[in-house]
Order: C-alpha cells, then sequence, then structure tokens
C-alpha cells in the first residue's frame, strides 16, 4: 500500500534509505553519497515540505520516494526500497503513485548515477528520457532524467 508519509515516519524513512542507499556507496566508492548523511531532522522537514510517499507492507516501511514542485516540474529524489524488496515492483509503484499525486507537474525530473543501471533502466520503462550528463569528479556522473506526462 502506498500512502502519504506524516512526519512520523521520518526515523523510519532515514534507516530504511541508510539500508537502501548503501549499495550505492559501495559501487562508487563513496560512503559520504548525501543519502548515507542526512540527518533526521532533514528527512523530517522533507516530509513535511514536499510530497513523499511511503509503501507499506505489514506495518512495515518498505519503500519511499520524495516529489518537490519546483516551478512547473516535479523534482524527485530518494526513491528507496528495503534491499529485501527490491527488484519486485515497488520503485514502479512509488514512482506511479507520485506522478498521480502531482498531476498538475508538467514534467517529473530525477537524476542517478552513471553506474546506476538498475535505476536507469527502471526510469527509462517508466517513460523517462536523458536530458544531459553532470560530471561531478573521476568516479562519479550523473544522469538526469525528464518524464512527460502522457
Amino acid at each position: 500500500m502506498v500512502e502519504r508519509a506524516v512526519a512520523a515516519d521520518a526515523g523510519e524513512i532515514l534507516t530504511l534509505q541508510r539500508a537502501a542507499y548503501v549499495s550505492e556507496a559501495q559501487l562508487y566508492g563513496d560512503p559520504y553519497i548525501p543519502p548515507l548523511v542526512e540527518s533526521l531532522e532533514q528527512v523530517r522537514k522533507a516530509v513535511e515540505t514536499a510530497v513523499v510517499l511511503k509503501a507499506v507492507e505489514a506495518g512495515r516501511i518498505v519503500g519511499a520516494v520524495r516529489g518537490q514542485v519546483a516551478g512547473t516540474a516535479c523534482l524527485i529524489g530518494r526513491l528507496v526500497v528495503a534491499p529485501d524488496r527490491q527488484g519486485q515492483g515497488l520503485g514502479t509503484a512509488l514512482l506511479e503513485a507520485l506522478h498521480e499525486q502531482v498531476p498538475e507537474a508538467e514534467a517529473f525530473d530525477l537524476f542517478t548515477g552513471h553506474l546506476s543501471d538498475g535505476n536507469l533502466r527502471l526510469y527509462r520503462r517508466l517513460g523517462y528520457r536523458e536530458t544531459h550528463r553532470e560530471r561531478m569528479d573521476d568516479h562519479l556522473t550523473l544522469i538526469h532524467l525528464r518524464r512527460r506526462p502522457a
């Protein structure tokens, strides 16, 4: 079940986020990527100011995603799925629910690292198209993608 997160969910979402992003940190050789060093207060503020959705199974938050409206676009961030639930459609369900929650958006924008093949496959399958690349350093290039509603 996908529903809107509340401030009281921030701790569980942060724990889930850290578990989900460990593999990304290992992939890029950087234990200090933003999702791993974000504070509880930062997550709580996001829940209070953005559209934050959570996927809940048996009382456990197993996925989450954030959307922040900026102008006519919705900036998507922190799509996370519990490591034991990845590859089972939760990421798709969360993104589709976010698309529905922000019907006024003329575009949905997100980014991921160039080595994150699973993420890129998911985004492309859902209609996201690459807009540009941003080289951060020798080990990381961000791929920016956009999806326009049908």
